[in-house]
């Protein structure tokens, strides 16, 4: 992207991110009239249309705001059963190749975090931004003998957070047709770590934490960080050379490296997961690069979530093999964890038995055998047939949804963002880690 055609405005007040939302949902509704019009004339009508100008519209506005409203696009797009293809396929884009900013406005954002122009601080720095995500877009450097990655958040994210996702919620709740009261626990997780995904002081700080306690596993690398170039808004590392997923998945390479990057990706997160109790729980392609050597990479610690013991305790018992056949065991779990609740009727605690067996089954089935081939579509289907089905169950739509302690939504979302990564590789891998 050329200097004269990033962005070179974000609205930053309340009033123009709230018109700017508001006016989105508007045309929204106007896309449903639209094709509920066409739909008397002719019955055999399809959504596609609806979904793919609603896609449009929707990742349009949220581009030119930024933020928390294009994060939760991001994060809806990697939930392969939640959304339609359209959606998924636009809402992807948020993943590192979102619209960027002018470079004039990357200078003022230099100068009112740094004191200083990025050309007086490295001794190169390029104009175009190399890559451009929903919280901040990156930059090519060079300093001394130092070839540097520059992550520069976009200006006014972090004080617009909360406002944002207030705004978004209704939309969101259209999008996914469910009450907007049924999202609250959702979307108040989602505040909390998008918070701290804009504090780049902490994320630094993670950055060299997991990877200094990761440095062991096979197959893994981290970049360096430099306090030194970073503050709260501007985060300095090492460049990596090297292949986004997507691009290194299209050269084909064989199903020996497949499995080892596989592997690789495997270790890493469910050894944060046993030792750390605490995991990078952003699991989308932008945020790993395969280099030369054929290393996983990892980028981007701005969301880790830090898993409570009682929750892991609780939890991942519910992934072990034969959790099902000690009901009294079993029951006790889904109390603790708020899968069921007190008040409870007999049919409501029937209803929600077979629900959540259908989902612990397949989510708990890589863990049930010592090897799991994720290229299996078999096992993929039945994951979206069952997102399906529950989108449509109406038994379902009628409950409170937001079940279940708040600290599973970043934990499942990190699994079924894992399953899909490793599903894309079509890797093989081993077991190596129990969740004990």
């Amino acid at each position: 992207m050329s200097e004269d055609k990033g962005m070179d405005r974000i609205p930053t007040s309340k009033v123009q991110r709230a018109a700017k939302i508001i006016g989105t949902s508007a045309k929204v509704g106007g896309n449903y009239v639209k094709y509920f019009a066409k739909k008397t004339i002719n019955p055999s009508l399809s959504k596609d249309d609806l979904h793919s100008d609603n896609a449009a519209d929707i990742y349009k506005s949220l581009s030119e705001l930024k933020g928390s409203a294009l994060k939760v696009a991001q994060m809806m797009s990697m939930d392969n059963n939640v959304l339609p293809q359209a959606y998924q396929d636009k809402f992807s884009m948020a993943q590192y190749n979102a619209p960027a900013l002018s470079f004039p406005l990357i200078q003022k954002t230099f100068l009112q975090q740094m004191g200083k122009t990025p050309h007086e601080m490295f001794d190169s720095f390029s104009k175009e931004a190399i890559h451009a995500a929903s919280i901040g877009q990156v930059h090519e450097a060079r300093k001394n003998n130092l070839h540097l990655a520059i992550k520069i958040q976009y200006p006014g994210v972090a004080d617009a957070i909360s406002s944002d996702l207030k705004l978004a919620k209704p939309l969101a709740a259209q999008l996914l047709n469910v009450k907007s009261s049924e999202i609250k626990l959702y979307m108040d997780e989602v505040e909390s770590k998008l918070i701290e995904e804009t504090d780049y002081e902490l994320e630094l700080e993670r950055s060299t934490e997991i990877a200094n306690a990761c440095s062991e596993l096979k197959g893994v690398r981290f970049p360096n960080y430099y306090p030194e170039y970073s503050n709260k808004r501007i985060l300095t590392m090492d460049w990596i050379e090297g292949d986004m997923l997507p691009e290194f998945i299209a050269k084909k390479p064989s199903q020996a490296t497949k499995n080892a990057i596989g592997q690789a990706m495997w270790d890493f997160y469910l050894f944060q997961m046993k030792s750390l109790r605490k995991v990078h729980a952003d699991p989308h392609p932008g945020n790993f690069i395969i280099d030369k050597d054929e290393n996983l990479c990892v980028l981007d610690f701005g969301c880790v979530k830090e898993i409570p013991s009682d929750f892991f305790d609780n939890y991942f018992q519910l992934l072990k093999p034969g959790i099902f056949e000690n009901e009294e065991h079993l029951f006790s779990l889904y109390y603790k964890l708020d899968f069921f609740r007190k008040d409870d009727s007999p049919e409501t605690i029937a209803f929600l038995k077979d629900l959540y067996f259908e989902m612990i089954s397949l989510l708990s089935k890589p863990f049930q055998t010592a090897q799991f081939d994720f290229s299996d579509k078999a096992f993929f289907l039945q994951i979206y047939t069952m997102g399906e089905g529950f989108s449509k169950n109406k038994t379902f739509r009628k409950m409170n949804n937001a079940r279940g302690s708040k600290d599973a939504i970043y934990v499942m979302r990190t699994f079924f963002g894992l399953y899909s990564l490793l599903h894309q590789l079509e890797a093989t891998v081993e077991l190596n880690y129990t969740l004990d």
